[in-house]
Protein backbone atom coordinates (compact mmCIF):
# COMPACT_ATOMS: atom_id res chain seq x y z
CA UNK A 1 0.00 0.00 0.00
CA UNK A 2 1.23 3.43 -0.77
CA UNK A 3 1.38 6.46 1.81
CA UNK A 4 1.30 9.89 1.59
CA UNK A 5 2.45 11.30 5.14
CA UNK A 6 1.85 15.23 5.52
CA UNK A 7 3.09 16.43 8.86
CA UNK A 8 0.69 19.59 9.32
CA UNK A 9 2.27 22.97 10.33
CA UNK A 10 -0.73 25.93 10.93
CA UNK A 11 -0.47 29.13 9.77
CA UNK A 12 0.88 31.97 12.21
CA UNK A 13 -2.38 33.52 12.76
CA UNK A 14 -4.46 30.35 13.85
CA UNK A 15 -4.53 29.01 17.06
CA UNK A 16 -4.40 25.53 17.31
CA UNK A 17 -7.71 24.96 18.49
CA UNK A 18 -9.05 27.36 14.90
CA UNK A 19 -6.81 24.88 13.18
CA UNK A 20 -7.92 21.55 14.35
CA UNK A 21 -11.73 22.87 14.00
CA UNK A 22 -11.17 24.02 10.05
CA UNK A 23 -8.94 20.68 9.49
CA UNK A 24 -11.72 18.59 11.06
CA UNK A 25 -14.76 20.31 9.93
CA UNK A 26 -13.69 21.55 6.00
CA UNK A 27 -10.57 19.68 4.95
CA UNK A 28 -10.98 16.27 6.35
CA UNK A 29 -14.27 15.73 4.53
CA UNK A 30 -12.43 16.98 1.15
CA UNK A 31 -9.35 14.58 1.78
CA UNK A 32 -11.78 11.77 1.98
CA UNK A 33 -13.10 11.81 -1.65
CA UNK A 34 -9.96 12.64 -3.06
CA UNK A 35 -9.33 10.58 -6.33
CA UNK A 36 -7.56 7.16 -5.66
CA UNK A 37 -7.76 7.57 -1.29
CA UNK A 38 -8.83 4.03 0.02
CA UNK A 39 -7.70 5.15 3.23
CA UNK A 40 -7.72 8.69 5.24
CA UNK A 41 -6.52 8.61 8.77
CA UNK A 42 -5.64 11.81 11.05
CA UNK A 43 -3.41 11.98 14.17
CA UNK A 44 -4.00 15.06 16.79
CA UNK A 45 -0.95 15.71 19.08
CA UNK A 46 -1.67 14.33 23.01
CA UNK A 47 0.38 17.83 23.79
CA UNK A 48 -0.03 20.45 21.34
CA UNK A 49 1.92 23.01 23.22
CA UNK A 50 4.98 20.18 23.15
CA UNK A 51 4.43 18.68 19.53
CA UNK A 52 6.51 19.37 16.75
CA UNK A 53 3.66 19.59 14.67
CA UNK A 54 0.03 19.91 14.75
CA UNK A 55 -1.35 16.69 13.63
CA UNK A 56 -0.66 14.43 10.94
CA UNK A 57 -2.53 13.37 7.47
CA UNK A 58 -2.27 9.94 5.81
CA UNK A 59 -3.94 9.05 2.69
CA UNK A 60 -3.58 5.47 1.06
CA UNK A 61 -3.67 4.09 -2.46
CA UNK A 62 -3.28 1.35 -4.33
CA UNK A 63 -1.24 2.26 -7.29
CA UNK A 64 1.83 5.22 -6.97
CA UNK A 65 0.37 6.35 -10.18
CA UNK A 66 -2.53 7.01 -8.17
CA UNK A 67 -0.88 8.86 -5.40
CA UNK A 68 0.96 10.88 -7.96
CA UNK A 69 -1.74 12.19 -9.90
CA UNK A 70 -3.35 12.88 -6.74
CA UNK A 71 -0.40 14.57 -4.65
CA UNK A 72 2.54 14.88 -6.53
CA UNK A 73 5.62 13.44 -6.27
CA UNK A 74 8.68 13.90 -3.90
CA UNK A 75 10.69 16.63 -4.36
CA UNK A 76 8.79 19.66 -3.19
CA UNK A 77 6.44 20.63 -0.34
CA UNK A 78 3.90 21.52 -2.70
CA UNK A 79 2.03 20.10 -6.14
CA UNK A 80 -0.33 20.82 -8.36
CA UNK A 81 -2.92 17.82 -9.11
CA UNK A 82 -5.26 17.80 -12.01
CA UNK A 83 -7.95 15.30 -10.25
CA UNK A 84 -11.02 17.54 -9.70
CA UNK A 85 -11.60 16.82 -5.88
CA UNK A 86 -8.00 16.78 -5.25
CA UNK A 87 -7.40 20.21 -6.99
CA UNK A 88 -9.88 20.98 -4.69
CA UNK A 89 -8.33 20.12 -1.64
CA UNK A 90 -5.28 21.39 -2.76
CA UNK A 91 -6.73 24.91 -2.82
CA UNK A 92 -8.06 24.61 0.45
CA UNK A 93 -4.81 23.73 1.99
CA UNK A 94 -3.83 27.42 2.20
CA UNK A 95 -6.59 28.43 3.95
CA UNK A 96 -5.26 26.81 7.19
CA UNK A 97 -1.77 25.20 6.39
CA UNK A 98 1.41 26.82 6.19
CA UNK A 99 2.76 24.60 3.39
CA UNK A 100 6.37 25.60 3.26
CA UNK A 101 7.07 24.76 6.64
CA UNK A 102 5.04 21.11 6.08
CA UNK A 103 7.18 18.47 5.47
CA UNK A 104 5.63 15.05 3.89
CA UNK A 105 6.76 11.58 2.97
CA UNK A 106 5.98 9.13 0.04
CA UNK A 107 6.43 6.08 0.64
CA UNK A 108 5.08 1.65 0.63
CA UNK A 109 4.09 0.33 4.23
CA UNK A 110 5.37 -3.18 5.65
CA UNK A 111 3.03 -4.09 8.59
CA UNK A 112 5.43 -6.18 10.91
CA UNK A 113 2.93 -6.85 13.54
CA UNK A 114 -0.72 -6.13 13.91
CA UNK A 115 -2.96 -7.44 16.88
CA UNK A 116 -5.89 -5.26 16.26
CA UNK A 117 -6.69 -6.30 12.68
CA UNK A 118 -6.05 -3.22 11.19
CA UNK A 119 -8.47 -1.22 13.75
CA UNK A 120 -6.12 1.89 14.61
CA UNK A 121 -9.10 4.22 15.10
CA UNK A 122 -8.87 5.69 18.71
CA UNK A 123 -5.01 3.85 18.97
CA UNK A 124 -2.25 6.13 20.31
CA UNK A 125 0.52 6.48 17.89
CA UNK A 126 4.46 7.23 18.30
CA UNK A 127 5.52 8.33 14.69
CA UNK A 128 8.97 8.49 14.47
CA UNK A 129 10.03 10.23 11.15
CA UNK A 130 13.68 8.93 10.54
CA UNK A 131 17.10 10.71 9.53
CA UNK A 132 20.04 8.46 8.81
CA UNK A 133 23.63 9.16 10.77
CA UNK A 134 26.33 10.68 8.24
CA UNK A 135 28.56 8.28 6.81
CA UNK A 136 25.52 6.02 6.19
CA UNK A 137 24.28 5.32 2.72
CA UNK A 138 20.49 5.13 2.71
CA UNK A 139 20.93 1.16 1.51
CA UNK A 140 22.94 0.57 4.65
CA UNK A 141 20.40 2.13 6.55
CA UNK A 142 17.90 0.48 5.34
CA UNK A 143 19.53 -2.80 5.73
CA UNK A 144 20.09 -2.18 9.02
CA UNK A 145 16.33 -0.94 10.17
CA UNK A 146 15.05 -3.81 8.55
CA UNK A 147 17.07 -6.03 10.09
CA UNK A 148 18.31 -5.11 13.91
CA UNK A 149 16.21 -2.67 14.64
CA UNK A 150 12.40 -3.28 13.42
CA UNK A 151 12.70 -7.10 15.09
CA UNK A 152 13.35 -5.19 18.34
CA UNK A 153 11.10 -2.35 18.19
CA UNK A 154 7.61 -5.53 17.43
CA UNK A 155 8.58 -6.36 20.70
CA UNK A 156 8.71 -3.33 22.56
CA UNK A 157 6.58 -3.56 25.42
CA UNK A 158 2.73 -2.18 24.97
CA UNK A 159 3.01 -2.10 21.24
CA UNK A 160 0.35 -3.63 19.44
CA UNK A 161 0.81 -2.84 15.69
CA UNK A 162 4.31 -2.03 14.38
CA UNK A 163 4.49 -0.34 10.94
CA UNK A 164 7.38 1.47 8.51
CA UNK A 165 7.27 3.21 5.76
CA UNK A 166 10.28 3.13 3.02
CA UNK A 167 10.41 6.10 0.69
CA UNK A 168 9.89 5.90 -2.83
CA UNK A 169 12.10 8.10 -3.86
CA UNK A 170 15.01 8.16 -1.28
CA UNK A 171 17.26 10.28 -3.14
CA UNK A 172 13.89 13.14 -2.78
CA UNK A 173 12.38 12.10 0.51
CA UNK A 174 12.62 14.64 3.06
CA UNK A 175 13.44 11.18 5.51
CA UNK A 176 14.99 8.11 5.21
CA UNK A 177 11.68 6.37 6.51
CA UNK A 178 8.80 6.50 9.30
CA UNK A 179 8.08 3.56 11.93
CA UNK A 180 5.06 3.98 12.96
CA UNK A 181 3.69 2.22 16.73
CA UNK A 182 0.54 1.89 18.17
CA UNK A 183 -0.18 1.00 21.99
CA UNK A 184 -3.56 0.97 23.68
CA UNK A 185 -2.87 3.29 26.60
CA UNK A 186 -1.25 6.50 26.75
CA UNK A 187 0.94 5.03 29.37
CA UNK A 188 2.18 2.73 27.96
CA UNK A 189 3.00 4.58 24.93
CA UNK A 190 4.64 7.09 27.75
CA UNK A 191 7.18 4.68 29.01
CA UNK A 192 7.89 2.63 26.27
CA UNK A 193 8.71 6.20 24.12
CA UNK A 194 8.87 8.77 26.17
CA UNK A 195 6.44 11.81 26.36
CA UNK A 196 6.16 15.45 23.92
CA UNK A 197 8.94 18.23 24.14
CA UNK A 198 12.23 15.89 23.34
CA UNK A 199 13.23 14.04 20.68
CA UNK A 200 14.88 11.94 23.41
CA UNK A 201 13.71 9.48 25.89
CA UNK A 202 15.04 6.83 28.65
CA UNK A 203 12.45 4.05 29.01
CA UNK A 204 12.39 1.88 31.87
CA UNK A 205 10.97 -1.58 30.59
CA UNK A 206 13.70 -3.68 29.26
CA UNK A 207 13.11 -4.09 24.99
CA UNK A 208 12.05 -0.32 24.75
CA UNK A 209 15.37 0.06 26.36
CA UNK A 210 16.91 -2.42 24.24
CA UNK A 211 15.95 -0.30 20.97
CA UNK A 212 16.83 3.08 22.33
CA UNK A 213 19.87 2.05 23.37
CA UNK A 214 19.95 0.74 19.17
CA UNK A 215 18.76 3.84 17.45
CA UNK A 216 22.25 4.72 18.38
CA UNK A 217 23.54 2.58 16.10
CA UNK A 218 22.04 3.93 12.63
CA UNK A 219 19.89 7.14 13.20
CA UNK A 220 20.86 10.91 14.12
CA UNK A 221 18.43 11.51 16.90
CA UNK A 222 18.61 15.10 17.57
CA UNK A 223 17.88 15.31 13.60
CA UNK A 224 14.57 12.91 13.60
CA UNK A 225 11.25 14.66 14.43
CA UNK A 226 8.55 12.60 16.35
CA UNK A 227 4.99 12.85 17.00
CA UNK A 228 2.76 11.46 19.42
CA UNK A 229 -1.14 11.29 18.98
CA UNK A 230 -3.91 10.00 18.76
CA UNK A 231 -5.44 8.47 15.56
CA UNK A 232 -9.09 8.69 14.02
CA UNK A 233 -9.98 6.91 10.76
CA UNK A 234 -12.03 8.48 8.42
CA UNK A 235 -11.81 5.99 5.75
CA UNK A 236 -11.42 2.65 5.03
CA UNK A 237 -11.65 0.52 2.11
CA UNK A 238 -8.62 -1.61 2.56
CA UNK A 239 -8.91 -3.45 5.99
CA UNK A 240 -9.71 -7.07 4.74
CA UNK A 241 -6.02 -6.45 2.41
CA UNK A 242 -3.84 -9.06 3.10
CA UNK A 243 -0.50 -7.87 4.42
CA UNK A 244 -2.47 -3.86 5.61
Amino acid sequence: MYKHVALLVRKDELSHEGFREYWEETHSPLATDIEGVVRYQTVYPIDPDNAEFDGVAELYFETLDDLHEALGSEGSRDYDPTREVAAEAREDVDNFLDVDRRPRFIGEERVWKDEVGGDTDGLYKHSAFLVRQDGMSHEEFREYWETNHSPLATDIEGVVRYQTVYPIDPDNAEFDGVAELYFETLDDLHEALGSEGSRDYDPTREVAAEAREDVNNFLDVDQRPRFIGEEKVWKDEVGDVEGY
